[in-house]
């Protein structure tokens, strides 16, 4: 994993302390950008290939990681639909890797056969690839060391509805059998799909237990096992930016479009009136979606909370 300037960590920090003796989430962490909404699958518990959203150019999507690397951010995962489906993957990668930020890759895994990802993979940090039986690939895990064979560190990423809670300990065993990570999610219910979404204290209670077992192989956060089971456990300290450059603030649940990162400064939109009504209203929603990226920090992102979330990617582990 690359190391970041030092000013970069030192201006975290100061985001994370800013926002702590603020009370609220202004300065955001983590995001996910899509940047596309085309998909090879259509999961029963995914919305995303439903939606019509268009790519922008790869000139746009500079232009977008330009403005969130002059921002907060200090983690970028560059997403899908399934990003595998652009042509131009390999330069948005090459550009988005010098930016000040550690750079993670999700994908369904679909296309990996049909795409150079030892190339690819010199321009990740983290290899996020998801395999469940919602996207009906199981067998990935009997393929985990060629995946490992790319170059960068690779998490597996379990999506887990209330069907295969059962499940989930044979899957985290064989991550942890070959030295990879995993970090496991329940299939919260997006608009437009079934119901999914596992009991939050069961969900919880079998993540804690396996992490005991099999140390450093679960990066799921403690905070998002407390703060799914919480009435209001959601925060702005993390975003999802569209494969447009459109912005749902403060979250795709009860958020609106209401900022684009191909325009002005996404720094000077957090400290807009906008905003923070923005803010004000997600302390309000009563729905507790336990979407991943929501929940994933603590509340007020502390100092504290922030290098319990990032650690788990940090510090390697070393496998005995």
């Amino acid at each position: 994993m690359k190391k970041l300037p030092l000013k970069k960590y030192l201006k975290t920090a100061e985001y994370a302390f800013s926002n702590y003796f603020a009370g609220e989430n202004i300065y955001p962490f983590y995001a996910s950008f899509k940047v596309t909404h085309k998909c090879s699958l259509k999961c029963n518990f995914c919305n995303v290939w439903m939606e019509k959203t268009p790519d922008l150019s790869k000139e746009d999507v500079f232009k977008v990681l330009d403005n969130i690397a002059d921002s907060s951010i200090v983690v970028l995962s560059i997403e899908g639909g399934d990003p595998l489906v652009r042509k131009d993957l390999g330069e948005i990668l090459d550009y988005a890797y010098k930016k000040p930020f550690y750079l993670f890759f999700t994908t369904n895994g679909n296309l990996l056969d049909k795409r150079p990802m030892e190339e690819y993979g010199k321009h990740i940090d983290y290899l996020h690839i998801s395999i469940d039986e919602g996207h009906e690939n199981l067998n990935f895990f009997n393929r985990l060391e060629e995946f490992q064979s790319y170059g960068p560190e690779i998490c597996i990423q379990i999506v887990v509805t209330k069907d295969t809670l059962s499940a989930i300990e044979e899957k985290v065993k064989r991550v942890h059998e070959v030295g990879a990570r995993t970090v496991v999610m329940p299939a919260c219910h997006l608009d437009g799909t079934d119901d999914y979404y596992p009991d939050s204290r069961k969900f919880s209670n079998e993540i804690t237990r396996l992490k005991n077992i099999y140390k450093n192989t679960i990066t799921t956060p403690k905070g998002f096992l407390n703060n799914i089971n919480k009435p209001h456990g959601c925060s702005t300290s993390s975003i999802i930016i569209d494969s447009d450059g459109g912005l749902f603030y403060p979250c795709r649940t009860v958020g609106k479009r209401i900022y684009n990162f191909t325009e002005e400064s996404f720094m000077d939109f957090l400290k807009s009136h906008e905003a923070k009504q923005a803010r004000q209203n997600m302390k309000k929603c009563d729905r507790s979606c336990g979407w991943y990226q929501y929940f994933a920090t603590d509340a007020f992102a502390s100092p504290f909370s922030l290098f319990s979330s990032l650690s788990p990617y940090i510090f390697k582990w070393n496998h005995s």
